[in-house]
């Protein structure tokens, strides 16, 4: 988990830093943007993964789940 919070950090700086770069701002307001990303993009990609996480246990689940009563069956 502390991967993917630390790599969404990153996307989020990265993407925001170079976006206000691109656009021409202050160095000052480039940074302010940059840190809001970060925090943006840590939260994002924390909130996926835990989604991620959920639907490949689910998946674990219900083949197990199917598994077992195909066992019962036989």
């Amino acid at each position: 988990m502390k991967f993917i919070f630390l790599a969404g950090g990153l996307a989020g700086f990265l993407l925001a830093a170079a976006t206000g770069l691109w656009a021409g701002r202050a160095p000052d307001r480039v940074l302010l943007d940059a840190s809001l990303g970060c925090l943006a993009g840590a939260l994002l990609f924390r909130w996926f993964w835990t989604v991620l996480v959920r639907g490949i246990r689910e998946t674990i689940l219900q083949r197990h789940a199917a598994a077992t009563a195909s066992a019962k069956q036989k």
